[in-house]
């Protein structure tokens, strides 16, 4: 689009090339997509969703991947970039809205009539987008507030917001800061808060305090609630990239890649090389 307008396009999935298949990681603009035909969708650190009528976003914060299992996938696809829904322009701030939010899962199925509905505002931008309308641009940011609102609409509800203990917001102030540190995106630089100690001081807390809270809350010790996070992206990072076992050390925060072997073997099992290899197996 026009300079000072912002980036959109949309455009029908039945165009796009199969090969070679999309690749994981960011992508530099916000995406919300219709895929009607069985397919796969990996979503930054989340376990792929297999399924068909398959709706997902993801904005330019997350690393994703989209691959069709059909040779006929349907549906629609939108790209759009801030600029083009400036709050100056919509009085709402795009990162704010609940289905952009880090802990948001941007992948579910969609009923029939509900991909119909959808399909029909996709199909409204689709015959804009190339019109000569010298207020295009206005209209194509309406449809796609509705769209963006429909999507919202479709999501489960929230559970009703609760009054939390001092203890009960200390541990989610900690699973927030925990999440914020993934997925990694490159090996370097090596990762910001490592230990329970990085935690507690950032929480403002004293290690043995956070320690207790988690313990009574969830069940689990800081160290061991860190752990099982790094494992889970560790294992990601195998499977998804073709960073070397080192790289991967490197990016979460281990000092040496003896250490981080000894880790990965201790909480998953397996080397990070045997787990790789039966990876690749896989797909």
């Amino acid at each position: 689009m026009g300079q000072g307008v912002g980036h959109f396009n949309v455009f029908p999935l039945a165009g796009i090339p199969r090969e070679p298949p999309m690749t994981f990681g960011r992508r530099a603009y916000y995406k919300i997509t219709l895929c009607r035909g069985r397919s796969q969708v990996e979503c930054a650190d989340q376990a792929p969703h297999v399924g068909t009528n398959i709706l997902f976003l993801v904005t330019p914060r997350v690393p994703y991947r989209w691959l069709p299992l059909t040779e006929a996938p349907a549906g629609h696809c939108c790209l759009f970039d801030d600029a083009f829904l400036l709050p100056a322009r919509t009085g709402v701030v795009l990162a704010e809205l609940p289905i952009f939010q880090p802990g948001a899962y941007p992948v579910w199925e969609v009923a029939e009539a509900d991909c119909a509905a959808v399909e029909a505002i996709f199909e409204k931008m689709a015959h804009e987008l190339p019109s000569r309308y010298a207020y295009k641009h206005d209209l194509l940011r309406t449809y796609l507030w509705e769209l963006i609102h429909l999507v919202q609409k479709l999501q489960p509800a929230p559970a009703p917001l609760a009054t939390h203990s001092a203890a009960e917001r200390v541990g989610t102030q900690f699973a927030e800061l925990l999440a914020r540190q993934f997925p990694r995106q490159s090996p370097q630089p090596p990762l910001r808060l490592r230990t329970a100690t990085d935690y507690a001081d950032q929480l403002a807390v004293h290690v043995n305090h956070l320690n207790r809270v988690l313990k009574e809350t969830t069940g689990h010790t800081t160290t061991a609630l860190i752990s099982s996070r790094l494992t889970q992206e560790a294992k990601r990072l195998l499977k998804q990239t073709a960073w070397s076992v080192s790289e991967i050390a490197d990016s979460l925060g281990f000092a040496d890649v003896a250490h981080f072997c000894t880790f990965f073997k201790r909480h998953a099992g397996q080397t990070p090389g045997d787990f790789r290899r039966l990876a690749l197996f896989e797909i």
